[in-house]
C-alpha cells in the first residue's frame, strides 16, 4: 500500500503528476487520486463561487458522499446562501457544513470594535476564516482548493499538490489549468446553478463588505478589499 502523502512525510520529487491533457484537464484524475488517497480525511473547502460550483459537480462523480465545508462568516451575501440550499438540493448526499466562527459578530464588535472588516480586515479575516478552517482541518489529512492559476499573480504557480504550511496540511486544486471560460463552459454544459452575482459584475464573491464588482476585466480578484492592499483573505497564503 502506498504511504500516505502527509505533511510532515510531504516531498516534492516523489509527487503524482496527473495529465492536463484530457476533457478536465485533470481534475478528475485529480479527484479520483485524491479520495482513493485520502478517503474520509480529504475535506473541500469551498467558496461557493463558480470554481466552486463546478469542483462541486466533478467530486460529486467521484465522491457522492464527500465532506464540503463553508466558512460561514455571517457577512456573505444572501444569494450565497440561497445558491447552498440550490447546491444542496442538487446533491442531498453530499455532507455541507457551514463552519461559523466561535466569536458572532456581536460578540466581534464587543472585543474589536464595530466593522473589524474596516479597522483591521487581516484580523477579521484571521477571526472568521482561518480559524475555523484550522478548526475544520485538525481532523483532516488533506484538503481540496478550487484554485486556478490564471485568478491572481499570486496563485499562478499552484499546483495539483502542494505542501500548506498555513494550516500543516496537504492542499489540492484540481482545477489549476482551468481559464475562466472553461469554468464557464463546463457550468453552462452541466446546467449548473451558480450565484447570481457573478452575472452582475462580480467574478470573485467573498463577504459582503469586502467584496466589490471587479475593477480591472484583467485581475478577476480586482473587487476584493478595494481600496487597500490586502489581495487573499489569509486561507492561500
Amino acid at each position: 500500500m502506498t504511504e500516505l502523502l502527509t505533511y510532515e512525510n510531504f516531498d516534492e520529487s516523489s509527487l503524482i503528476e496527473f495529465s492536463h491533457e484530457d476533457e478536465t484537464k485533470g481534475a478528475l484524475e485529480a479527484l479520483k487520486w485524491s479520495y482513493s488517497h485520502y478517503g474520509e480525511q480529504l475535506v473541500y473547502a469551498c467558496s461557493f463561487g463558480i470554481e466552486g460550483i463546478v469542483l462541486i459537480d466533478l467530486i460529486f462523480k467521484v465522491n457522492e458522499k464527500a465532506k464540503i465545508v463553508f466558512l460561514d462568516t455571517d457577512l456573505h451575501f444572501s444569494e450565497t446562501y440561497e445558491l447552498i440550499d440550490k447546491v444542496k438540493a442538487r446533491y442531498p448526499s453530499l455532507q455541507i457544513e457551514l463552519k461559523k466562527p466561535s466569536l458572532t459578530l456581536e460578540e466581534q464588535a464587543k472585543q474589536y470594535g464595530e466593522e473589524l472588516w474596516k479597522s483591521n480586515p487581516n484580523q477579521c479575516c484571521e477571526i472568521r476564516k482561518i480559524l475555523p478552517l484550522n478548526e475544520v482541518l485538525s481532523g483532516a489529512t488533506a484538503w481540496l482548493s478550487g484554485l486556478r492559476r490564471d485568478q491572481s499573480e499570486s496563485r499562478k504557480n499552484t499546483k495539483f499538490i502542494n505542501k500548506d504550511n498555513r494550516f500543516k496540511s496537504v492542499k489540492i486544486c484540481p482545477l489549476i489549468h482551468w481559464s475562466w471560460k472553461d469554468i464557464w463552459r463546463y457550468a453552462h454544459k452541466q446546467q449548473l446553478d451558480y450565484n447570481t452575482l457573478h452575472d452582475n459584475g462580480f467574478p470573485s464573491i467573498g463577504c459582503k463588505p469586502c467584496t466589490k464588482p471587479a475593477i480591472n476585466v484583467d485581475d478577476l480578484r480586482s473587487g476584493r478589499w478595494t481600496g487597500t492592499t490586502k489581495v487573499e483573505c489569509g486561507l492561500h497564503e
